[in-house]
């Protein structure tokens, strides 16, 4: 666990992955023979993942053969419910299937939690007291803990296997004429360039500016209220914690599409719909 904490994220770039797609000119598109599923921030809701996991599955199962690749867009954890369940299907469907999943900032500060105090106030404030109360520390005694005693809880309670799945994190993937990453990227910066702090907490500087990427940037961590689409990004975190609604981008070809994930009071419902 400590050579994981120490090596915080330093998952592959996947450069490898920019093979030319059909079509530049044009619309953008991931290369042919390739389907691509991109899921928003899940933020501990295991219900709706789960749910949208299987409907993925289901909906591949059904198309045409392709290689199809699944990118979680990071934040896993903190705010819902159940981050821990949510780490251990999303480690249990990475065995079954290529699924990629990129560092989100909610991971990175529940990483450095182990070792910063002033890292655990600011990750507790933001969800991570469900998280660790996710992972079976008693809610009571939570209560309370001094800070360094939460730290102590953390590191009994969380496998070290767990920390270095999270660890093993990747940083930005990239299918043909699509950039995928957590937060958004720096404009004016190359992909290639671009700081893991950008990557992981770019808010603003990133969702006003009409400037070309290089690609089209999927990305999410800053909630809309739907699916947003501009010519140079597509942002997919439709606030999952609070609005129970969880987002899947399909690409395929030129073609997109988004299958949802949906609570209500009949349970978990799942909505396919065509995305232009």
């Amino acid at each position: 666990m400590l050579k994981a904490l120490r090596q915080i994220f330093r998952g592959p770039a996947a450069e490898a992955d920019a093979a030319p797609a059909a079509g530049r000119a044009g619309a953008p598109a991931v290369p042919a023979g390739t389907r691509v599923y991109a899921v928003g921030d899940i933020h501990g809701r295991l219900d709706l993942f789960a749910a949208l996991a299987a409907a993925i599955d289901a909906d591949d199962a059904a198309a045409a053969p392709a290689e199809t690749t699944v990118v979680l867009l990071g934040d896993l954890v903190d705010r819902g419910p159940d981050s821990a369940g949510v780490l251990a299907l999303a480690r249990d469907w990475q065995q079954r299937r290529a699924v990629r999943i990129l560092a989100g900032n909610h991971e990175e500060m529940m990483l450095q939690s182990f070792d910063s105090v002033e890292v655990m106030r600011h990750f507790l404030r933001h969800g991570g007291r469900e998280t660790v109360l996710s992972f079976g520390v008693d809610e009571a005694a939570y209560d309370l803990a001094t800070y360094e005693e939460v730290q102590a809880m953390m590191r009994a309670a969380i496998p070290p296997e767990t920390i270095d799945f999270i660890a093993g994190f990747e940083d930005r993937i990239r299918f043909g004429d699509y950039a995928f990453v957590h937060a958004g990227v720096r404009p004016g910066q190359p992909l290639e360039d671009q700081t893991l702090s950008d990557l992981r907490w770019i808010r603003e500087a990133f969702i006003t500016s009409p400037a070309d990427h290089g690609a089209v940037v999927v990305h999410g961590h800053t909630i809309t209220e739907a699916v947003e689409v501009r010519p140079n990004r597509i942002g997919i975190d439709t606030g999952a914690y609070m609005s129970d609604v969880l987002s899947a981008l399909c690409l395929e070809g030129s073609r997109r599409r988004l299958i949802e994930a949906r609570a209500g009071e009949g349970g978990v419902t799942i909505h396919h719909r065509p995305l232009a």
